[in-house]
């Protein structure tokens, strides 16, 4: 009971410590621009072209990455250093010799994206492939996660038939419930080590990432599971893997439903139509679903910590207790984060696997 004392009383002052450093450096901000706890939030959701670490007397401190721009068949590459502030960054033209302007544009049509300038005014888009913070915060997670299981690996090879230990005793828990509780549960007994791997690597990619994307420091914190374009590419293989190994018995029940009314089927082919349809329709839920649930999180979390400026802005003293009901809403929710971290790699390992064993069932008779 003394320990929880202790405890409650050091989170009790780290709250009022951190809300004093909030209300001092926004009664610092007052005579600057006015916070715009939206554009804050939404900077730190979405993707950029530089790594933001922290603001040091007025000053970000960033990590500048590497964009990489095709036009006409020519590469160009430089630093983000170049395009902070509305700055341009000019080079040559490799087809015709003549300058070339790349921009940020901060509104308009292309908006926070890399576009090259014409002569006119005009904003051409080219084929960008650089390396936002996304993708190396991708870079980061799954480089970690190749090393995890190297360690699990060697660790197999090194201890044998022995009882794991540490980091192996998770793992093999964590794959174990994989197999027996999502995979084996929904996939016939006989075509489930086919799938197996995928669904294993799904599974800790997404809560790996989700657990990284909640740790505020580098070289986490990005919100890569809350990236529409990665869940988008995780449904994509769930969708590619379904319908390429599906076997006759899977597109029997797509074209020739069977227990339906013929008149569903003949002469207006309504339940084929309605079956295609959910092909589509369920890579689609797979990723939107995963999204937006990081996603929200991420919002929810900034909210809170936005809301300590806001209220400081009109009364200092108010900025102190706003600090501490924040900050302990925000912890709160950084907990259910950790089980909604866990709940939507289960949901999309699970309903991968529910996929498949439609697709892989046998016949019958």
């Amino acid at each position: 009971m003394k320990n929880w004392k202790i405890f409650i009383s050091l989170s009790f002052l780290m709250c009022l410590v951190f809300g004093a450093q909030t209300v001092a450096l926004a009664e610092q901000q007052k005579d600057e621009e006015e916070f715009k706890a939206g554009e804050v939030i939404i900077e730190h959701v979405l993707d950029s072209y530089d790594w933001h670490l922290f603001s040091w007397k007025g000053h970000a401190v960033t990590i500048n990455l590497p964009i990489i721009a095709i036009s006409e068949g020519r590469f160009y590459t430089f630093s983000t250093k170049h395009l902070h502030d509305g700055n341009t960054y000019v080079t040559t033209n490799k087809k015709t010799g003549e300058p070339m302007t790349f921009a940020i544009p901060g509104e308009g049509q292309y908006k926070g994206k890399v576009v090259i300038l014409g002569k006119d005014g005009t904003r051409i888009r080219p084929l960008d492939i650089s390396i936002t913070k996304n993708v190396m915060a991708l870079f980061i997670s799954s480089t970690l996660i190749i090393v995890l299981f190297y360690l699990v690996m060697k660790a197999y090879q090194k201890r044998g038939e022995k009882a794991p230990k540490g980091l192996q005793s998770l793992f093999e828990w964590l794959i174990v419930y994989v197999r027996d509780d999502i995979a084996r549960k929904a996939i016939s007994e006989n075509k489930v080590d086919r799938y197996l791997p995928y669904l294993v690597t799904v599974f800790f990619f997404i809560i790996i990432n989700n657990i990284l994307g909640l740790i505020p420091i580098f070289p986490f914190g990005a919100n890569i599971t809350g990236n529409i374009a990665v869940t988008a590419v995780l449904a994509m293989f769930t969708f590619f893997i379904t319908n390429l190994l599906g076997n006759k018995e899977y597109y029997k029940d797509i074209f020739n439903t069977p227990g339906v009314p013929w008149f569903l089927k003949y002469p207006l082919p309504l339940m084929p139509i309605i079956e295609t349809v959910g092909c589509f329709t369920k890579p689609f839920v797979l990723a939107v679903r995963l999204f937006a649930n990081i996603t929200a999180g991420h919002i929810v979390v900034l909210g809170f910590i936005s809301s300590i400026f806001i209220v400081a802005k009109v009364s200092l003293m108010g900025g102190v207790g706003m600090s501490v009901f924040s900050l302990i809403l925000a912890i709160f929710v950084d907990c259910i984060e950790l089980l909604v971290a866990y709940i939507q790699a289960y949901v999309f390992t699970l309903l991968s696997a529910l996929y498949f064993g439609m697709a892989s069932k046998e016949h019958h008779h």
